[in-house]
């Protein structure tokens, strides 16, 4: 049998030539990226030519004249900042060499050209991992699983592990080898206690569980209680059969398992449940390899949709299901340490897969007894109302958009969900339920792209071009932060409303139950479809087995995208730009991020507080930290003040809020300051975005460099901070620069300020460069970097903006 498979492998790779210019280019050819970025533009171009001019929604940025009045300060070095938790753990799994590989696919991708569906049948599923580890440790081989309720271990001595598919909720994490970073001392201090006692916080409002359809599918047996033990510190087991550990707690966290289908898997897995005996449920059960179980989601998914008519779902089971997410919530909710929010995630795809996802995260213990899904309503609309009809009750909930960069435009569209004028009760309505957009996570940014932002060079900071798991390209329009602040004050300025007036914050995603947001300690999102670097794409092919199963599942699915089921398909993959490398969509994650607050203490109280008033700010992982006020009457002295903090609360307005003009036009002033994370590089630039709509009407944006690394002042011709050398290594992944700041400071005016023109402003700050997670894999494998992808990043952080108002 092991014969006959490897000839036939062999044999279907023959097919590769027929269909070789869809599955690789040249390596000396412009990257996958790059190419992307091209189409998309064609795209927008060609759409552009059936639009009037006036209903143009390109970002038009015009080069700075005027020398900005600004001061720029270095932070003064007064007494040690408190330091993060330096123990850390290397848990990345390696991909050893064998003769099989295990099928990947995204979260959602049943039917999808990705590099997961490598294995056809159980026989081909089977694959050798090897944990890499500072030192020899035993590691477990998991059996295949027969049920949801029975597993079995056996303990082995070498560092092999078979496919990850026996259920493992209560088994015990294996102990991991530890990494030690060195201490960092750093010399600075953020004063946090604001006029009122606030000091910063840090959280995750985005994780999945084994209560989750997808998560339970793909090896995620961790329940809300291990998400929670995770949170605090504590060590659990990944889907991968390895243990993960956060270097330093969270101060906050939301379990938010979809509320479509919420439970179903773990009780349709069970025999002696009620939908046990269901067909789907006895097949799910037979299923023992990542290929079948991939299967099983795209058997699973008209279910989902709606599509099919059937006794499957139980809503007795949902209920049960969110009694769990609301109990554990409880159990763990420690007012003053730690604090839990109970929430879900509203699920909502196009026809086409576009996200509308959104996440709901309530006030406190008062919560319905069952959520509200895309089963009662498939329009977003129609949940604001259910959350508005709540909070007459007393229940208080926010809802949080995630992924727009997959939306294809849809999620910030200047028209209603079924295509009406936005309006002012519109606007109101959403800015009441929204107040805050989750701007980063695993499946990408969504700040802005280079296409809406041609002159931000910082624009292209881990970019997901497509539609959420697919390999549709999703329009930049209407799908990134930056873009809907511009539409909301275009629409205000036509007496709509401006629906786009939200903070930011950042979170995971997880489907692991334990956020990664580290870059060189990264297990990505999904589980098994993500679990080693050659499903990521980071590391290259072993030898012509792995490669010759990749070029046949390339073929197989070329087959199923073009004469499968319409509704299943999710876009055949582009070229590939390193044909040495698995080529997925996967590789486009990013190990993201986190949502940080301001607040008076860590209580649900004073956290929803100042979600609610947008005083919060996201990072893409590392904990930087942001202070942002604007105002009339600080005065550059203010910089040196003892209580400049509680003055800037006393005289001015914090990120999140709206500063209104005054008769006489004064022009505003903007107090600006951020501190590094002592475990992650140093600062390098700290910038204060802006946009606008010109008395033309057209959107305007500008990026102003406000504080430089080495206490550099930035060039009064292009707002820009000198260059400070940041390089990285890219054998051994260490970095270092001419100069790096530990804090950055700015007293500054806008150059180009008019009264009479509303704006907004936020904030941005930059790290000196440091390795993506990509090349940390191959330097942890000893290969080199795949050079489709980005060899290193700037991680940073963006506050919510203040709205100049007329």
């Amino acid at each position: 049998m092991k014969e006959f498979r490897e000839m036939f492998v062999y044999l279907s790779v023959l097919l590769v030539g027929l269909f070789g210019s869809m599955q690789a280019v040249s390596q000396d050819e412009v990257l996958e990226e790059d190419s992307v970025l091209r189409e998309i533009r064609e795209i927008r171009e060609a759409a552009a030519q059936g639009e009037s001019a006036s209903g143009s929604e390109s970002v038009a940025a015009s080069e700075a004249t005027t020398e900005p009045e600004s001061t720029e300060s270095e932070a003064s070095a007064t007494e040690p900042a408190e330091t993060a938790e330096q123990a850390s753990q290397t848990t990345e799994p390696e991909m050893a060499e064998s003769e099989e590989i295990t099928e990947a696919a995204t979260e959602e991708a049943s039917e999808m050209a990705e590099p997961g569906e490598m294995a056809e049948s159980a026989e081909m599923a089977q694959e050798e991992m090897t944990q890499e580890a500072s030192e020899p440790a035993e590691s477990e081989e998991m059996t295949q699983e027969a049920s949801g309720a029975a597993e079995s271990e056996e303990v082995i001595e070498s560092e092999e592990m078979t496919e990850a598919t026996t259920e493992q909720a209560n088994t015990e994490p294996a102990e991991q080898p530890e990494q030690t970073r060195p201490e960092i001392a750093v010399e600075y201090v953020m004063n946090t206690e604001g006029a009122a006692g606030k000091r910063v916080l840090f959280g995750d409002l985005h994780v999945h569980t084994a209560l989750s359809f997808d998560a339970y599918l793909f090896g995620n047996r961790n329940s809300p209680e291990d998400a929670y033990r995770y949170a605090k510190g504590e060590t659990i087991r990944h889907s991968g059969g390895f243990g993960v550990k956060l270097e330093q707690p969270l101060d906050f966290q939301a379990v938010t398992d979809h509320a479509i289908y919420l439970g179903m898997l773990p009780a349709m897995f069970d025999p002696n449940s009620p939908v046990g005996q269901h067909p789907l449920s006895v097949q799910f059960r037979s299923s023992q390899t990542l290929a079948e179980r991939i299967s099983d989601l795209a058997k699973l998914r008209p279910f989902i949709e709606g599509n099919v008519s059937d006794s499957l779902l139980d809503m007795n089971i949902v209920r049960s299901a969110w009694l769990e997410v609301i109990e554990a919530a409880e159990r763990h909710n420690e007012p003053g340490v730690f604090t839990t929010f109970i929430g879900y995630e509203y699920s909502l795809n196009q026809d086409r897969f576009e996200t509308l996802d959104r996440n709901v995260i309530f006030a406190d213990a008062g919560v319905p007894n069952e959520p509200f899904s895309k089963w009662k309503s498939r329009n977003p609309e129609d949940l604001w109302s259910w959350m508005d009809d709540l909070r007459l009750r007393g229940i208080d909930s926010i809802a949080i958009p995630h992924n727009s960069n997959g939306s294809d435009g849809f999620m910030f569209r200047r028209q209603t969900h079924f295509g009406d004028d936005i309006d002012e009760i519109y606007s109101d309505i959403r800015r009441r339920n929204e107040p805050l957009v989750e701007v980063t996570q695993t499946r990408g940014t969504s700040e802005t792209h280079p296409l809406l932002s041609s002159e931000d060079e910082f624009a292209n900071f881990e970019i997901m071009p497509y539609q959420t798991d697919t390999w549709y390209l999703s329009q930049p329009m209407g799908s990134y932060a930056r873009g809907a602040y511009l539409d909301g004050l275009s629409l205000k300025n036509e007496g709509r409303g401006n629906p786009y007036k939200f903070g930011l914050i950042g979170s995971s995603d997880s489907h692991v139950a334990a956020g990664s947001f580290d870059e060189s300690n990264y297990w990505s999102r999904t589980g098994l479809v993500d679990v080693t670097p050659l499903l990521r794409g980071s590391v290259p092919f072993a030898d012509w087995k792995e490669w010759a199963q990749y070029k046949y599942q390339r073929i197989r699915n070329f087959f199923r995208e073009t004469f499968g089921d319409p509704s299943m398909r999710r876009g055949l993959p582009r070229p590939s730009p390193a044909p040495d490398y698995t080529h997925t969509y996967i590789s486009k994650w990013s190990a993201s991020g986190l949502a940080a607050v301001w607040a008076e203490e860590n209580t649900r109280e004073s956290i929803f507080a100042a979600m609610k008033r947008k005083e919060v700010f996201a990072t893409s992982g590392p904990r930087l930290r942001i202070r942002f006020f604007a105002g009339y009457d600080f005065g550059p002295d203010i910089l040196n003040d003892a209580g400049m903090i509680e003055k800037a609360y006393a005289q001015g307005v914090p990120m999140g809020g709206d500063l209104f003009s005054r008769p006489d036009g004064e022009e505003p002033e903007f107090l600006i300051w951020a501190t590094r994370d002592p475990a992650s590089a140093s600062l390098q630039r700290l910038q204060l975005i802006k946009g606008w709509i010109d008395d033309s009407g057209s959107p305007r944006e500008r990026v102003y460099d406000v504080a430089c690394a080495g206490g550099q002042p930035p060039d009064p011709k292009t707002h820009r901070c000198p260059d400070n050398n940041s390089r990285v290594d890219l054998k051994t992944c260490t970095h270092s620069a001419d100069s790096g700041s530990d804090a950055l400071r700015a007293h500054w005016r806008d150059p180009e300020f008019n009264p009479n023109q509303r704006a907004f402003y936020y904030v941005r700050v930059l790290e000196n460069e440091t390795c993506r997670w990509s090349t940390w894999d191959a330097v942890r494998a000893g290969t080199t970097p795949n050079p489709s992808l980005p060899a290193t990043l700037q991680e940073r952080a963006w506050s919510s903006p203040i709205w100049y108002e007329i």
